[in-house]
């Protein structure tokens, strides 16, 4: 945080009369506080490393911000399952919150972002101003891509599943939010992750996950067409496959109509904010600077 500078000593200032020195210096003081921390939780086979850009692009803009990336589950072990992860997760940023009382931005990258969504919802009292979800597939993930065959490559998306929606597969991340539109009845059987997140099955602790998550100030949806890997791209903004691999919108969703974890109050409060950009890779959001200036500088205040 910056620190105010010294006025008193100046002998223009000491011949203002007392209260509009008060008025000064307190104006001095709210303009010098400087901005929130932000923190920054990578995606599937990332690390610290490759956000070295943004933490550039944010101080640049925003001087002496307090940046902060994650250094868990990077590379392979990202592959690990999801609540363990956010578990681990959530311990670190904890420790962050506490040391920020004005609170903290989360700028969240792909599989990062339902890793924040997730500690989010089960973290009561935690102060995030703004969560960012940069390219993540929050609507889950169908389709073929680099990523899958690395993980998968042996598996068409067409048979995934039959891996995915067993005790064994739910160990694996990509399994957990992996959401086959032909197989939804052995997603909601076996899915133990995004099925819960998304509230498309009761659980106990629904109504508690939902009451945490809406303590964010905003949320910022961030993804485009060209990217790539999130399948369909549209799930960063909430919008999912139907049946027929028809796109179906946020608003038409059934999570958002019955408001199962918060998207539609949040709308309502006109705090969701959504930025498409063509023309980005999966690999180049965290390091475009028009992505950086159009969808995320302008939140963290």
């Amino acid at each position: 945080m910056k620190s105010p500078q010294k006025l008193r000593g100046s002998p223009l200032l000491m011949r203002l009369p007392p209260l509009h020195l008060r008025l000064l210096m307190l104006l001095v003081a709210l303009c010098a506080e400087g901005y929130r921390p932000v923190v920054i939780v990578h995606g599937l086979f990332d690390g610290p490393k490759q956000f070295q850009t943004l933490s550039v692009y944010i101080n640049k803009v925003h001087p002496g911000t307090e940046v902060r990336v994650i250094d868990l589950y990077n590379n392979m072990s990202s592959l690990k399952p999801m609540w363990r992860q956010v578990t681990d997760f959530r311990k670190a940023i904890d420790s962050i919150m506490r040391n920020a009382p004005d609170g903290i931005h989360l700028i969240c990258f792909s599989q990062g972002g339902l890793i924040c969504r997730a500690l989010l919802s089960t973290t009561p009292n935690h102060n995030v101003h703004a969560f960012i979800s940069l390219s993540s597939p929050q609507a889950g993930q169908y389709g073929d891509t680099d990523y899958l065959k690395w993980v998968f490559p042996k598996h068409l998306k067409k048979t995934v599943f039959t891996f995915c929606y067993r005790q064994f597969g739910q160990k694996v991340s990509v399994c957990e939010y992996w959401n086959d539109p032909h197989h939804r009845f052995q997603y909601l059987q076996n899915n133990n992750f995004l099925s819960m997140l998304n509230g498309d099955i009761r659980h106990s602790n629904i109504k508690a996950w939902r009451e945490n998550f809406l303590r964010i100030k905003k949320l910022v949806l961030v993804g485009g067409p060209d990217d790539g890997v999130i399948t369909p791209w549209q799930s960063s903004h909430f919008g999912f496959y139907d049946s027929n691999e028809n796109v179906i919108e946020m608003r038409d969703q059934e999570f958002y109509r019955k408001d199962t974890f918060g998207l539609k109050t949040l709308d309502a409060r006109g705090d969701v904010w959504t930025c498409t950009q063509p023309e980005v890779k999966h690999v180049q959001w965290h390091s475009n600077y028009t992505v950086f200036m159009r969808c995320i500088e302008k939140w963290l205040t």
